[in-house]
């Protein structure tokens, strides 16, 4: 009998899930325990693993494709049964590998081919009425995988023919061109003098190239991501406070120690002394490490007795884009060396495969850096039930008054957003200068 592997429920909240990656293929033989797929769900990015042992008879779902919990998304064939009857016998009609027009724009894999094209309006039939695969501004119109393929060969893409959808370039007229068939697009003749003299003269010149009409789908984590923010921002009475914090003997101090760690591989940033410099001043400061309570007509602030310090971490848009928050455990009681050690690893496995629930909960605080995107000051939203959020610009050397004389000097801003229920603005002020004066005086952070 044919095992038919479903959507599982990976959280208390999960009401669908997306396949992200495929791990395995269609005829592999898989044993218990092994990663059939990453499966996105509203809060993670987890693994996917098989209960029993077989082989892949058929994979119903797409990657990238949303499916409800448990919908069939793959048919394995146990030991000895034959895959085509397997696939057959379990309702493999009820997902379809086949692409489908989208109210976006449409897609052009076919099951043959495996390519998939993001939903995108075409452009505009040119002006002689025929269709063209390249915009005014000279966009190429094809599929990613197509455009993959082409990198990966040298094809010039611009000499190609689409075949799919308004001509869109799709996998199959890459490999055509690369056996040495599929349809080579022809080179316009250039216009008479005349003529050209007579369109530049009529034409409105096109100043670049023209963006892409496109309808993107969310993720099942952006639209959570997108959920608490709405929701933080109703319920959570937000104010700011920005310091302005010298940078020049933190500077110094990581550049020495980068020079004495490097042999170890060892490579220090700014915002690991931030993290550091954040867990302590909640001794001094404890209140920014609470968080508001409602229950049973009570109402509370919880002091939290550990400093879990949340790092917000940008998602390539490949993944969905968005940001998640990697919780540092305890940051208060780890060294320079462990705080960089794991925010790296945190970082790495967040954008290249996704962090697990564990590794997103619990923080007390968060933290979030746009300073090497060299942005000097914003403000964040609160992650709930944080009750503050830092958001810290770039370290930007500029003339800065000192002893009333002119000096040049690295200054970094940082601002604040707390919830005004819990820390107010003498507070939220006090704990700041309370980090400030740790960064100014980056020793105390080594001890």
């Amino acid at each position: 009998m044919p095992i038919e592997i479903t959507m599982p429920r990976l959280s208390d909240t999960m009401e669908s899930g997306t396949v992200i990656k495929w791990n395995v293929a269609e005829g592999d033989e898989v044993s218990a325990g092994e990663i059939l797929a990453d499966i996105e769900t509203d809060k993670a990015t987890m693994e996917l693993q098989s209960f029993d042992d077989g082989r892949v008879a058929k994979i119903l779902i797409d990657e990238g494709k949303s499916v409800d919990v448990g919908a069939t998304i793959m048919v394995l064939a146990e030991e000895g049964e034959d895959l085509e009857s397997a696939a057959s016998g379990a309702g493999a009609s009820s997902e379809s590998k086949s692409s489908s027009a989208s109210e976006g724009g449409s897609q052009d894999a076919s099951p043959n081919t495996g390519d998939t094209s993001t939903a995108v309006a075409e452009p505009p039939a040119r002006s002689n009425g025929a269709a063209s695969n390249e915009s005014s501004g000279g966009r190429i119109f094809a599929s990613p995988l197509a455009k993959k393929i082409a990198e990966a060969e040298g094809v010039d893409l611009s000499t190609i023919e689409g075949s799919g959808p308004s001509n869109r370039i799709v996998k199959r007229d890459v490999e055509a061109v690369l056996k040495g068939g599929g349809v080579r697009r022809q080179r316009s003749a250039a216009p008479s003098q005349a003529g050209a003299s007579k369109v530049s003269s009529l034409a409105t010149p096109i100043p670049g190239p023209t963006l892409e009409s496109q309808r993107i789908e969310l993720s099942n984590m952006r639209k959570t991501i997108a959920k608490r923010l709405v929701e933080s921002k109703q319920t959570v009475p937000h104010y700011q406070v920005t310091v302005a914090a010298r940078m020049d003997a933190l500077l110094a101090l990581r550049k020495q120690l980068n020079q004495q760690l490097e042999s170890q591989g060892v490579k220090l940033s700014v915002n690991d002394f931030l993290v550091r410099a954040c867990a302590l001043a909640m001794h001094e400061h404890p209140f920014v490490n609470s968080q508001w309570g409602e229950s049973n007509g009570s109402v509370s602030i919880e002091i939290l007795p550990d400093v879990n310090v949340g790092v917000a971490i940008a998602l390539p848009m490949e993944r969905g884009g968005g940001l998640v928050v990697a919780t540092l455990r305890n940051a208060d009681r780890m060294g320079l060396r462990m705080i960089s050690q794991q925010t790296k690893e945190l970082a790495n496995k967040a954008r290249e495969k996704g962090l697990t629930i564990d590794e997103m909960s619990d923080s007390t605080f968060t933290i979030s850096n746009l300073g090497m995107y060299g942005v000097e000051h914003f403000t964040a939203i609160i992650n709930p039930p944080n009750a503050c959020i830092l958001a810290v610009g770039a370290a930007v050397k500029k003339p800065l008054i000192e002893n009333d004389q002119v000096v040049i000097g690295t200054e970094m801003q940082m601002t604040m957003s707390s919830d005004h229920r819990i820390v107010d603005g003498a507070m939220a002020a006090e704990y700041l200068n309370a980090v400030k004066d740790m960064l100014e005086n980056p020793a105390t952070l080594l001890v």
